[in-house]
């Protein structure tokens, strides 16, 4: 499935992963490919990332909130304070604050 993190200032994230763990009101969350279509508030907390490889990656001064996993460099973490999160046809969008 497609990722796309898009906060006000910029595009966070954008790329294949194979699922997301997301933080909703009623608690955490995980997407995986073929996902039902939801639409989701989410809460503050940490977005879980989990990439193929990390190997076609950038990270740089603009996608410094994206922070690689200590122990496992498949995952990725982003912090969040709120945000709104839409999956549709294998494709998540978060708009993150």
């Amino acid at each position: 499935m497609y990722l796309e993190i898009v906060s006000p200032e910029a595009t966070l994230f954008s790329s294949e992963v194979d699922s997301v763990i997301a933080p909703g009101v009623d608690g955490e969350f995980q997407l995986l490919n073929n996902h039902a279509p939801i639409v989701s508030v989410l809460t503050e907390g940490t977005i879980r990332i989990n990439t193929h490889t990390q190997s076609h990656l950038v990270f740089d001064e603009l996608h410094g909130s994206i922070i690689p996993h200590k122990d496992d460099k498949k995952v990725l973490t982003v912090i969040i304070n709120s945000g709104t999160l839409e999956m549709k046809d294998n494709k998540v969008i978060i708009l993150a604050d």
